[in-house]
């Protein structure tokens, strides 16, 4: 059983009724507590690297399990990042492994099915609450000695030299560090301050995202169903429960929000069948607008971007919270590692590897998820049969389909040392 909330530790914040200094000088600065920025802090602080974290909310926000209802698909790689940065330990208890993947089109009878055990002993990943996570996070800020966690404040001005970089807060402190890191989400005031363009555009989609419990067990499978309107994703939680991510056409979603427990759970079984016996939506649910966007470039002076700040994608490969792990990662791994040689942790030489080692493969990840929403997102009837015999292919195709297998583990590509397993 997990402790009560009120019973954690708490970060360790500067408040009110603490004796607080004008100038705090530290070596990185942090914009966003949420799952990458809180990560990023972990991982940093976690091996002495001073850090301080700033958010406009506090941290007990993210903490109400009503605060956003979803839950993500942990690659096995990211679940690497997580135990390095000290988190897996309040997890583990509470994930699900995923162990099968199962794609399949509409109704065609054919279909792409992954079986971890064809490529190693590991699950393909985990699915997690992502009030888990925070959970996680917020317990360990309290146990990290080289973090300061200041929230919840605002941000007055940002400075930015050769020399460094001096956040100006709403209460009149300062705060002074070498490099600042923006994880601030799809709207991050750090990118619009420092005048990096976005490309977006919005699909004509909403997500639609609950949780249900079912009569019969789902084996620990995940599965994603291609519809017309959009992918339809019942991943496996604990306890006979699933997550559901359900892509509708955006005209539709208020309609479907605002249906009754019974019509709503009807309107699910019609989706994905009674393959999982009865079906019963747990009362919350939620609709959020889906866009593709990502900035002009991860870096600038003394500045780097990650996670959603940088780019935010299509949820169809459940792939935006992996990557967004995947730049804490790598970040922290140039951070360190320049620390290491004496060098200037927010100079030209750490924000270039960065830049250069997660770029291309966001912009990667970024085109799959728009090309595979498009193709899959039609009732157009040759390109029905095409990617239905597509998927019989790869199917039947063993290295291609290890290939693919390892790739939604997260181990494909340049990887930082805590995806291996390796130590910062």
């Amino acid at each position: 059983m997990r402790a009560p909330l009120d019973n954690r530790p708490r970060p360790r914040q500067v408040t009110a009724m603490t004796k607080r200094p004008s100038v705090i000088d530290t070596e990185v600065v942090i914009v966003g507590g949420g799952l990458v920025g809180g990560t990023l802090a972990c991982l940093l602080a976690g091996v002495g690297v001073p850090s301080v974290l700033v958010d406009r909310a506090p941290v007990e926000a993210g903490l109400d399990p009503a605060f956003d209802g979803r839950a993500s698909s942990i690659a096995v790689s990211s679940h690497r990042a997580l135990r390095s940065a000290g988190l897996w330990p309040a997890l583990e208890a509470v994930v699900n492994p995923i162990e099968d993947i199962r794609v399949s089109d509409g109704a065609s009878p054919l279909f792409l099915h992954y079986d971890h055990r064809d490529v190693g002993d590991e699950p393909f990943g985990y699915m997690i609450e992502n009030r888990h996570i925070r959970h996680a996070i917020a317990e360990r800020f309290g146990g990290i000695a080289d973090l300061t966690v200041l929230a919840p404040v605002s941000i007055a001005s940002v400075e930015r030299d050769q020399t460094g970089v001096a956040l100006t807060l709403a209460d009149g402190r300062t705060v002074r560090a070498r490099l600042l890191v923006g994880a601030d989400g799809r709207g991050s005031a750090i990118r619009e301050g420092a005048g990096l363009r976005v490309t977006r555009w919005d699909y004509d989609q909403a997500g639609i995202v609950c949780s249900v419990r079912h009569e019969k067990p789902h084996s620990n499978i995940a599965h994603e169903r291609f519809l017309p309107s959009g992918p339809f994703a019942i991943l496996p939680l604990q306890n006979n429960r699933a997550s559901i991510v359900w892509t509708e056409k955006k005209h539709l979603a208020p309609t479907i929000m605002a249906l009754d427990d019974r019509d709503f759970a009807g309107e699910l079984r019609r989706r994905f069948g009674d393959f999982l016996g009865e079906v019963e939506p747990e009362p919350k649910r939620w609709s959020y607008p889906l866009s593709l966007q990502f900035a002009e470039r991860h870096t600038d002076r003394r500045l780097a971007l990650a996670g959603d700040a940088a780019h935010a994608m299509h949820p169809i490969a459940g792939q935006g919270l992996n990557m967004g792990l995947r730049d804490a990662a790598a970040l922290a791994e140039a951070v360190i590692d320049a620390r290491r040689l004496g060098l200037d942790i927010g100079g030209g030489t750490v924000l270039d590897r960065y830049a250069r080692w997660r770029g291309f493969d966001n912009t990667l990840m970024l085109g799959m998820t728009d090309m595979l929403n498009r193709l899959f997102s039609n009732d157009i009837g040759p390109v029905r049969a095409a990617r239905d015999i597509g998927l019989a292919m790869v199917n039947r195709a063993g290295p291609l389909k290890k290939v693919f297998m390892r790739h939604a583990m997260g181990l494909v590509g340049e990887l930082p040392r805590v995806l291996r397993g390796e130590p910062l």
